[in-house]
């Protein structure tokens, strides 16, 4: 059988970055190959292989790294041979990244003996909560500047779906949001968040009964995946979250990919993966906000892209007043496939008035939306 694994030894000769759940280092390759790297920068999520210091001998799996990939261009650290981690003494009895060499035990909200599990298992509904629902990790933090901007108490909770990294300490960005949220939900296989839950019903649940959220936030992690096909990315996840939301008596409101700066034509005015996860997967209804002041050439490109879904969703204009600022005030850069506000504005403003969007859904404040003629 042929290996799906790059396997190599090195030892750390540097300790470069420390956030939340993990440590970025420098490693001096062991090669195997001619073609191999003298030196890698490698990741360590520090709960499953410990915190590497200089001088550890490391094996990493090289393979992102290898494929060049943006996202994912690392090595991982698998393990540190040498100073093993403490065991696991968590009581949980769920296990993700499931059957694989790294399957790891968590507590889940909704298993036996979890102390929030009363909270979420006597709980059948999330009580209208407005739940925003974006194809890309990267609408998170324009989603939070949105909410923010218009209702700056309301707590905010994030729920990560697996469609990407499933690893939350793998971003950033969520890193440095930490402060704007009440809390971070890991469902299905992600994990290393405030909360684990099995799946984004419970995760729904589990934002609004334990984390007690106003509003929630789901996106998968960093790092979608596409083929360039109708049906092949991740961001279908948009849709069933949608369903998800509306079984449980939520308001969902659908982050619109849109984009005036992409060069790839399938993802131009409203991305096919918008088009695809609300207009076919979504089976219940979602207001979906458009920006009001798009340039004018997009701006009738997005509305006759979206015009098929309108049997279905509530297409709705939210004023960007004030949005491009509290985006900017960002404790974190945003970035989507290498673009920042400047560079692609309607992006990020599709996003920012989703948030804006899911607060006014909160009172009459001024995010108030109007529907769509």
């Amino acid at each position: 059988m042929t290996a799906v694994l790059r396997w190599r030894y090195g030892t750390v000769t540097g300790v470069r970055r420390q956030w939340r759940g993990a440590c970025e280092v420098d490693v001096l390759v062991e090669a195997r190959r001619a073609d191999d790297p003298a030196t890698v920068r490698a990741l360590a999520y520090v709960a499953v292989v410990g915190t590497p210091a200089i001088g550890d001998r490391v094996l990493l799996n090289g393979n992102a790294l290898a494929r060049g990939l943006g996202t994912g261009g690392y090595a991982f650290v698998v393990a540190i041979p040498d100073h093993l981690p403490d065991d696991v003494d968590d009581p949980g009895h769920i296990v993700k990244a499931r059957y694989t060499p790294q399957q790891a035990m968590f507590s889940a909200v909704d298993e036996p003996g979890s102390a929030h599990r009363r909270a979420v298992t006597q709980a059948d509904d999330i009580a209208a909560m407005p739940v925003v629902t974006a194809d890309l990790h990267s609408a998170l933090a324009p989603v939070v500047a949105g909410i923010r901007r218009d209702a700056p108490t309301a707590r905010v909770a994030y729920i990560m779906t697996d469609g990407g990294a499933l690893p939350a300490w793998f971003s950033h960005t969520l890193d440095g949001l930490s402060g704007l949220l009440a809390g971070t939900v890991t469902t299905g296989q992600s994990f290393g968040g405030d909360l684990e839950a099995t799946n984004i019903h419970t995760g729904l649940l589990a934002a609004r009964h334990v984390l007690e959220a106003d509003i929630a936030v789901v996106t998968q992690g960093p790092g979608g995946l596409g083929t360039s096909t109708t049906w092949g990315f991740s961001g279908t996840a948009c849709g069933d979250a949608v369903n998800a939301i509306a079984v449980l008596g939520g308001r969902a409101v659908g982050a619109l990919r849109i984009s005036g700066a992409d060069t790839r034509r399938r993802h131009r005015g409203v991305s096919h993966h918008s088009l695809t996860a609300y207009g076919r997967v979504a089976l219940a209804t979602a207001d979906l906000p458009v920006p009001d002041d798009l340039e004018p050439e997009l701006s009738e490109r997005v509305a006759a892209q979206l015009e098929p879904l309108a049997a279905r969703h509530r297409l709705v204009t939210v004023k960007t007043e004030g949005l491009p600022e509290a985006v900017a005030a960002l404790p974190v850069d945003v970035s989507t496939m290498g673009r920042g506000l400047a560079e692609d504005p309607a992006y990020f403003m599709a996003c920012a008035v989703a948030g804006r969007h899911a607060a006014s859904l909160l009172s009459d404040g001024p995010g108030a939306s109007n529907l769509l003629p």
